[in-house]
């Protein structure tokens, strides 16, 4: 069978970071052989196994061209729409947008987040979101480009607040401070119910997405 991903390839998990492919294997699965790329995510030093068929399904991709990482950086300071006061509402939007992987998607997310945390503080699930989409960026861009992530969060920094600038919202939103207090009641609920629910109890280095291919036995060691 062919695969996308070759060994050795660098690739972006949208939940987990930039990996590079260690290998391609078969495994036994339900009583069916099926193939997989073993992902060796160096953010968090841990590696993954994702079913090469489901692996465009997770959003699994190639790194982007130096062309278009520089596209993903200038958007962090283009104009863009508000987005809604509604805690749950925002939060659910940029972890579908998140999900999609997307460069730009992800700068979406950063840019978005960014600038609501001027107007308030981030409820602890979207700072966690803010923060993850916010390395994976900086880890992509500094592979397209070539730099060192530290200056790639230079850049990153420099684009969201230029000096003596102000945000470019094309409108002004209305913000009702309760909207977001009122959300933070159900936010261990939430966390239950996140994209980190498909996290394998079983394995702190398995990825989001490994329960519900359940491709990790319970006594495979990486």
């Amino acid at each position: 069978m062919d695969t996308k991903f070759k060994v050795d390839q660098k690739v972006v998990y949208p939940s987990q970071g930039v990996g590079i492919v260690k290998e391609i294997f078969e495994k036994t699965f339900k009583e069916q052989m099926m193939l997989y790329y073993k992902i060796y995510i160096e953010a968090s030093d841990m590696i993954v196994m994702v079913p090469v068929e489901k692996a465009e399904e997770l959003g699994i991709r190639q790194i982007v061209s130096a062309k278009e990482a520089q596209k993903a950086l200038d958007l962090l300071s283009a104009d863009f729409e508000p987005i809604t006061s509604d805690w749950k509402l925002r939060y659910q939007m940029n972890l579908e947008l998140l999900k999609k992987g997307t460069i730009s998607d992800i700068a979406e997310i950063v840019r978005c987040l960014y600038n609501r945390s001027k107007v308030k503080e981030l409820p602890i699930l979207e700072r966690k979101l803010y923060d993850s989409a916010k390395k994976l960026l900086e880890d992509e861009i500094a592979y397209a480009l070539k730099k060192t992530p530290k200056e790639i969060e230079q850049a990153i920094h420099t684009k969201l607040e230029p000096l003596g600038a102000i945000a470019k919202v094309k409108h002004t939103l209305q913000i009702d401070d309760d909207e977001d207090d009122d959300l933070m009641d159900d936010v261990n609920e939430k966390s239950d119910d996140s994209d980190d629910e498909d996290i394998d109890d079983n394995d702190s280095d398995s990825s989001d997405d490994m329960d519900e291919s359940e491709d990790f036995d319970d006594d495979e060691q990486f």
